[in-house]
């Protein structure tokens, strides 16, 4: 193509392919193109990348440092001050982090305190309620009456004494007593809300046993009224009395909670 050229060709094509000034002929057979890199050429051309970079790196440090070296003293005075309020600031941040994180700390330890009493209370409420079970010290309380002669106002009686003695907790036969409990006699036995209860009757009771027997066998109290009618009372102090009848939670039609 250079010999025909040279002679004046004006076109040129071979097969289906328009040589032009740029057409450059490879040997398909010699290689591929673009030629590959060695693994010696890689190297090299990393090494210089890296010695490029570090003079570039250099020639920097160098012209920062000219550039101080030449600064007057009153700028290098006025850098310095500004470093120094810098670190300043620095410092200010860290501690007003810091006393972030301590305040949130002290906060949530209160919150978990909280909610420990909280759930503390719910619990003393729970059982003042009859709504959760108890266990703890007291006393078992057993009247056997054969003659039915122990109506609800001697059981009311007894219920009131282990109260002002102390009791925690009380359940007779399977009935939980509350605040609003009551007691009626019916035929053959007794109910108490409205739940039949036949004796022999079966007081458990939670609270401190010292205090809850020498209550029921003071003279003239419980324990001789009930043998008048002919009942006999067995009592027994327990160090692990359960009491596990539980009522339901009602919520009152009419009471409510008062800020006053």
């Amino acid at each position: 193509m250079q010999e025909l050229r040279a002679a004046g060709a004006e076109a040129i094509q071979v097969d289906d392919v328009r040589i032009v000034a740029n057409s450059y002929l490879s040997d398909v057979r010699a290689g591929l193109w673009p030629p590959r890199l060695t693994r010696a050429q890689l190297i090299v051309a990393v090494l210089l990348f890296i010695l490029g970079l570090g003079l570039a790196i250099q020639v920097r440090s160098t012209s920062d440092s000219s550039a101080l070296r030449g600064a007057r003293q009153e700028d290098l005075v006025r850098i310095l001050d500004e470093l120094d309020n810098r670190s300043q600031r620095l410092t200010d941040e860290q501690r007003r982090l810091e006393g972030q994180k301590t305040e949130l700390e002290n906060s949530s330890d209160q919150a978990e305190e909280a909610r420990k009493q909280t759930v503390e209370k719910e619990q003393q409420l729970g059982v003042l309620a009859g709504t959760v079970a108890a266990q703890g010290p007291g006393i078992n309380l057993t009247i056997n009456d054969p003659t039915h002669s122990v109506e609800a106002d001697k059981l009311l009686d007894t219920i009131q004494e282990l109260r002002a003695a102390g009791a925690e907790a009380i359940q007779v036969d399977d009935v939980r007593i509350v605040a609003n409990s009551y007691l009626s006699d019916v035929r053959g036995g007794v109910e108490i809300d409205g739940k039949r209860v036949t004796q022999p009757y079966r007081f458990k009771v939670i609270g401190k046993p010292q205090d809850l027997e020498p209550a029921l066998n003071i003279p003239g109290g419980v324990v001789q009224t009930l043998e008048k009618e002919q009942a006999t009372v067995g009592v027994t102090g327990e160090q692990k009395i359960i009491v596990d009848a539980l009522r339901e939670a009602k919520r009152p039609d009419y009471a409510r909670s008062s800020s006053q």
